[in-house]
């Protein structure tokens, strides 16, 4: 049995076992945060979608482009004007105020916390 240990030891490409058991703890530390990383995607992604259906006719919702409408805040500067998580709340329960034409838009909770996402990832 040692000649045969010996002999794999020996070979190459061969990975030691203490390697492999390294290197198994740090991909079973690193994957959680990388798992959340791409829901945190999906859900700014979700987001973007959500915005660019509901509200792009009027407000720009990109990190570049400009607001068709004139009283329509950029998305990218709303952290200017209000706390980002203060938006939240109006969200969900209907903005109608944001601009005098502005359609009333009322999101359920999946959808605030990803329009909360995306209008974070293009603020500074």
């Amino acid at each position: 049995m040692r000649t045969r240990l010996a002999a794999l030891k020996a070979s190459e490409g061969f990975i030691g076992f203490r390697t492999m058991l390294r290197f198994l703890l740090v991909a079973a530390a690193l994957l959680p945060g990388a798992m959340a990383r791409a829901d945190d995607f999906r859900q700014i992604d979700y987001g973007r979608k959500l915005v660019e259906e509901n509200c792009s006719r009027c407000h720009a919702v990109t990190s570049t482009d400009k607001s068709s409408h004139p009283d329509a805040p950029p998305f990218r500067t709303l952290s200017e004007r209000y706390p980002i998580e203060d938006l939240a709340e109006a969200l969900a329960e209907g903005i109608s105020t944001g601009h005098p034409d502005m359609p009333e838009f009322v999101a359920a909770p999946e959808q605030v916390d990803a329009i909360i996402a995306y209008i974070r990832s293009i603020n500074p």
